[in-house]
C-alpha cells in the first residue's frame, strides 16, 4: 500500500479535494501534515494541494515555503520521496527552490477558472506514465499567478534535460506560460509541480478521468490494474 502525505497550510482551499482523490483512486485515506510540523510521516508521496496559503499576502507560495514542515519536504524530496505541487503547491515549490523558474500574474491580470488543453511532453516518468507521449489531455485550471517564466538558460536546461511534464495545447494557454509550459520536474524527476488540477477530473462525476492516470502512476498504481 503506497502511503501519501498531503501537507496543510493556512489558507489551502484544494485540500479536501487531494484527500478525495487519493482515496478514491488508493482506497486509502492519506496523512495530513500541518505547516508547523517539522517532520513527516514516512510517505511515497507528498502532496501540496492548491488554494491560497497564508493568504498569498507576500507572494504566492512565499510564506509557505518558509514554513518548517518545508524543510521536511525538502529533505524527503532529497530522499527520492515522490512530491507532487499543484497549482498553490506548484508555486511554493519554485518558492523553495525544490523547482524552478517562478509563478506570475497571468498576462491578463485575471483570475482564470476553466478547463485547458494539456499536451504530454515527457511520458516517461512515474507521474506520466499511464499517459502517451504527446497524448492530449483535458484538465481544469483555476489560478490568478500560474503564468510560468524561467530566465533563458534555465529555460534551455529545462527543455535540454526533457523536464517539461506539461504544456498547454490547442491554444489554451490560460495565463501567458512561457513555452506553453503547464507542468515541469526537477532533474532527478521525482518532484512535480504543475498548475492545472488533476485531481479535479478523476472520475466519471466530474465529467472525465484524465487525470486519474497522474495518481495512478504516482501511486504505482498502473502495472497493478494492467494486470
Amino acid at each position: 500500500m503506497q502511503r501519501t502525505t498531503i501537507v496543510l497550510f493556512p489558507g489551502s482551499n484544494r485540500d479536501r479535494d487531494m484527500i478525495a482523490a487519493i482515496t478514491k483512486v488508493s482506497g486509502a485515506s492519506p496523512t495530513l501534515a500541518w505547516h508547523t510540523d517539522t517532520s513527516l510521516p514516512e510517505s511515497d508521496l507528498v502532496i501540496i494541494p492548491g488554494g491560497f496559503s497564508h493568504g498569498d499576502y507576500l507572494r504566492s507560495g512565499a510564506i509557505a515555503a518558509r514554513a518548517p514542515v518545508m524543510k521536511a519536504v525538502s529533505q524527503a524530496a532529497a530522499k527520492g520521496v515522490r512530491i507532487l505541487g499543484v497549482c498553490n503547491g506548484f508555486q511554493t515549490l519554485t518558492e523553495a527552490g525544490l523547482l524552478p523558474g517562478a509563478l506570475m500574474r497571468n498576462a491578463r491580470l485575471t483570475f482564470v477558472c476553466k478547463e485547458v488543453k494539456l499536451l504530454v511532453a515527457n511520458a516517461g516518468n512515474a507521474f506520466t506514465a499511464g499517459y502517451r507521449e504527446s497524448e492530449v489531455i483535458r484538465c481544469p485550471v483555476a489560478h490568478h499567478d500560474g503564468n510560468y517564466f524561467a530566465d533563458p538558460k534555465t529555460l534551455k536546461a529545462l527543455e535540454d534535460n526533457n523536464q517539461v511534464a506539461f504544456r498547454y495545447t490547442e491554444g489554451t494557454n490560460p495565463n501567458g506560460s512561457i513555452n506553453d509550459i503547464a507542468g515541469i520536474f526537477n532533474i532527478n524527476g521525482n518532484v512535480l509541480g504543475m498548475m492545472p488540477h488533476p485531481e479535479n477530473l478523476i472520475e466519471p462525476a466530474h465529467g472525465g478521468q484524465d487525470g486519474r492516470r497522474l495518481f495512478e502512476g504516482a501511486l504505482n498504481m498502473l502495472e497493478t490494474e494492467q494486470a
